[in-house]
């Protein structure tokens, strides 16, 4: 457990060439993005900060895909093509968590809510926040 009561939490890859943790809090607020990439992977996005994100194994493995303005750094797997967490655009000082990607816990409550990716210039703002410390 974190020093701010946040559960370092493991999950990687399909193929378990990444492995991951992520400090969450007990009950995670998650978005659901219609963007095109989100909606064709059904990536569910737990945004945190840098200091709650470590990569454990794997960094040899991953490889990053660009598009649009090539601020998000979407990061996926070599070997199976899973993409467990990437850099955002509307968080580029911290991570998102793929919430499918984690190893189940029975003590993890997540609520998911809509977030408009397909127009993302009016909406990305409502975001800014989850990558700073005290979210």
């Amino acid at each position: 457990m974190s020093r701010d009561g946040h559960i370092w939490r493991p999950g990687g890859c399909h193929c378990g060439a990444v492995r991951f943790e992520a400090a969450l809090p007990a009950r995670v607020k998650a978005q659901a993005c219609n963007c095109s990439i989100c909606a064709m992977t059904g990536f569910i996005s737990a945004i945190l900060p840098e200091s709650r994100f470590r990569l454990i194994q794997g960094a040899d493995r991953l490889t990053t895909y660009t598009f649009n303005t090539g601020v998000a750094k979407h990061t996926f797997c070599r070997v199976c093509g899973v993409k467990s967490f990437y850099r955002p655009r509307s968080n580029p000082d911290g991570w998102s968590v793929n919430l499918h990607c984690l190893d189940p816990a029975e003590d993890l409550a997540i609520e998911i809510e809509p977030f408009d990716g397909q127009n993302w210039e009016a909406h990305a703002a409502g975001l800014a926040h989850l990558s700073k410390e005290s979210a």
